[in-house]
């Protein structure tokens, strides 16, 4: 499993990120009850959180990080005369036993979307092990969003290496990995062609399964062309307060919006009806994205156009399938979708 270097949580807490750090703040302040709360941070790095919420005025802080983030911040807690109220664990949380639970557990253990390596089966595991009756867990849910967009500058280096190129090479077999290959993206709110659809909201209090699975509709208002997909999320820390990467909300560099390539581009008109079925599977080792997509035009007999894409196929040879779910209790259909994805 990956592991955050000690600069990229000076990242995650510098100034590209005040949007962000200052909405944790502010739950934690309105959360914790000075000598009374006992905090718990997930994915503590050098403990910022945790000397936040030492500071606030918890009892005591257990600060949880499987990097050597944790031996820094053991420095920074007696620099700020906390050391005793602070006890940092180099450890999975799934791998500890506290010595109390927790009336408070904070974390932020999520990428650019909320789906990243173990983190919703860390939350559920953290909420019934280490979380006391009543506690809070910060953040308390995210909402996922899809819309189909303009995006020619995200789209272009999918394409264009494979497709353009001096020396009548065929390139094709690459150009249809790369189409499959989904990435950090920006887009602005006029480059939206449609209007935004719920992906799923994903309730940290009763979370059970890291799989989501959402049918999207849309009907095009107007012409242009499609590139693919864009998605992001809304946080709620605690109610009232949160943060968005969505395209419309305030900048916050450290994030962007998730970009699903289409296999080709389509150029939408008015009426048009734009299916997508959207998947997310936790495999042992990483999630697996599906995204297929239908456009059909009113009166017409053929698809305008018939994607099924899925990452597994980015960089994986032929006949490679990474498409059996980590406890898997829902049907996906996941062998089936594989047998039909675009390479």
């Amino acid at each position: 499993m990956q592991h955050y270097s000690l600069f990229a949580f000076g990242g995650m807490i510098g100034p590209k990120s005040k949007i962000r750090v200052d909405a944790y703040a502010e739950a934690l302040r309105q959360t914790i009850v000075p000598e009374h709360s006992v905090v718990l941070e997930i994915g503590t790095g050098a403990g910022f959180f945790a000397l936040l919420a030492a500071k606030f005025g918890a009892r005591h802080v257990y600060a949880i990080d499987p990097s050597p983030s944790v031996h820094i911040g053991r420095e920074l807690a007696a620099a700020n005369g906390v050391e005793h109220r602070i006890t940092f664990m180099q450890e999975h949380s799934t791998q500890v036993t506290l010595p109390e639970r927790a009336d408070v557990i904070v974390s932020d253990i999520r990428g650019s979307l909320p789906w990243w390596q173990h983190h919703i089966l860390s939350i559920a595991d953290a909420r019934e092990r280490l979380l006391a009756p009543g506690g809070v867990l910060i953040p308390g849910q995210d909402t996922v969003w899809a819309a189909v967009v303009c995006a020619p500058k995200l789209y272009e280096p999918h394409v264009t290496p494979w497709d353009d190129n001096a020396y009548n090479l065929d390139l094709s077999a690459a150009r249809g990995r790369t189409t499959n290959h989904h990435h950090k993206g920006r887009v602005k709110p006029e480059q939206l062609l449609v209007e935004p659809q719920l992906v799923a909201t994903l309730h940290y209090p009763t979370i059970t399964s890291p799989h989501t699975q959402a049918a999207l509709h849309w009907i095009a208002t107007d012409t242009d062309r499609a590139h693919g997909l864009s998605v992001w999320f809304d946080a709620e820390l605690v109610p009232g307060i949160g943060y968005s990467n969505a395209p419309s909300a305030s900048h916050i560099p450290i994030y962007s919006q998730m970009f699903f390539p289409w296999t080709e581009p389509v150029d939408l008109v008015e009426g048009d009806r734009i299916a997508v079925t959207f998947r997310v599977h936790l495999m042992p080792q990483r999630y697996v994205w599906h995204w297929t997509t239908r456009v059909d035009h009113p009166g017409s007999h053929e698809a305008k156009a018939r994607f099924a894409q899925a990452s597994f196929a980015a960089d994986a040879p032929q006949g490679s399938q990474e498409t059996k779910p980590v406890t898997d209790n829902q049907d996906h259909d996941s062998d089936e979708d594989a047998k039909r994805v675009r390479v």
